[in-house]
């Protein structure tokens, strides 16, 4: 008899609900036990609770942005894979200030193309054009 391989577990947070929900479903469809949040700080009571494999997060949100978040969630799960999405200009000087105080972070530019992030996370390996490169 042949072992399942556990599901990866995957955290998706943006304050835009349609897009969370619409990530939480491609991962789902593809095999993940996929959550959404819709908060930094939502964010950080979720991954107390589900030891996340990957993080995947918006930068610009309400008080708790996705970089502070995923400091908080990084210190509490190290093995957690981090990856920032954003659609907003700001986002740079955010990234920046953070590899200076020596973190470093994935950063994708929204919108993320649904095959490229399967694709990332090793989910699809189609060799289809993926749609927008990282930031």
């Amino acid at each position: 008899m042949t072992a399942v391989p556990p599901k990866l577990k995957v955290l998706v947070v943006d304050n835009e609900r349609l897009i969370a929900d619409s990530l939480v479903l491609i991962l789902k469809q593809n095999g993940c036990d996929a959550t959404a949040a819709y908060s930094g700080e939502e964010s950080v009571r979720l991954a107390a609770a589900l030891a996340p494999d990957v993080l995947i997060s918006d930068v610009i949100m309400g008080a708790m942005n996705g970089i502070a978040a995923a400091l908080t969630i990084r210190a509490a799960h190290p093995a957690c894979d981090i990856l920032l999405v954003s659609g907003n200009h700001s986002t740079g000087a955010l990234l920046e200030q953070a590899r200076a105080a020596g973190h470093h972070f994935e950063a994708l530019a929204k919108p993320v193309h649904p095959r490229w992030l399967l694709q990332r996370l090793g989910l699809s390996q189609t060799g289809m054009p993926l749609g927008p490169d990282p930031l």
